[in-house]
């Protein structure tokens, strides 16, 4: 409830109900007349359709890419790559998956197209929620896209790029939709309990 949470923070209703809006409007809670807010469980469906979204602007962003590829730019999204490659190889799965999300973030911004870039990064931002139980399965082949899909970006081979990226991104919507099940929403992480201050 608004009343619990600015309790909570020490703050008033005003800013959380703020708050509660946006983040409504990303998505990420439901908002419930006399009930309060809740974490969004999305269906498989929506993370379906997110995940086709997600395809599109980021093939895109690899074409432009290439197009305005530079030497630091690709030694950049290599060093990303070792890394997220390195966290996959020893089975740390958030660490691949952060590298995973700062690898794709940075290709959009190397697109050069600031509008694109914002879409693709709310996409991303929940694409990462369907992405995390689908990290493991992908593994090691997803780090070799990324290999293929910079050897592209730095030949400035725009078409190639483009459909690497598609493929990529197709590979990942099709692990997700082979791992769901029809009875069950996506489960979101659990989130970190706040720690109360006791009244003194």
């Amino acid at each position: 409830m608004e009343s619990e949470l600015a309790d909570l923070l020490g703050v008033s209703r005003q800013p959380v109900r703020e708050a509660l809006q946006l983040l409504s409007g990303e998505g990420w809670v439901d908002l419930r007349p006399g009930q309060g807010a809740f974490v969004h469980l999305p269906t498989h469906e929506e993370a379906d359709q997110l995940l086709a979204v997600r395809g599109l602007l980021e093939t895109e962003s690899a074409r432009l890419a290439a197009l305005n590829t530079t030497p630091e730019g690709t030694a950049r999204l290599r060093d990303i790559c070792a890394r997220g490659a390195a966290a996959n190889e020893s089975g740390d799965i958030d660490g691949a998956v952060a590298a995973n999300a700062e690898l794709h973030a940075y290709v959009t911004e190397m697109s050069g197209n600031k509008v694109l870039a914002e879409l693709a990064a709310q996409v991303s931002r929940r694409v990462r929620w369907y992405y995390t139980p689908v990290a493991r399965h992908r593994g090691a082949k997803s780090w070799e896209e990324h290999a293929a899909l910079i050897d592209a970006i730095e030949a400035g081979d725009s078409p190639r790029a483009a459909e690497i990226m598609r493929e990529h991104t197709e590979h990942t919507r099709r692990s997700y939709l082979e791992q769901r099940t029809d009875e069950a929403p996506v489960e979101p992480a659990p989130a970190r309990r706040r720690r109360t201050r006791s009244a003194t």
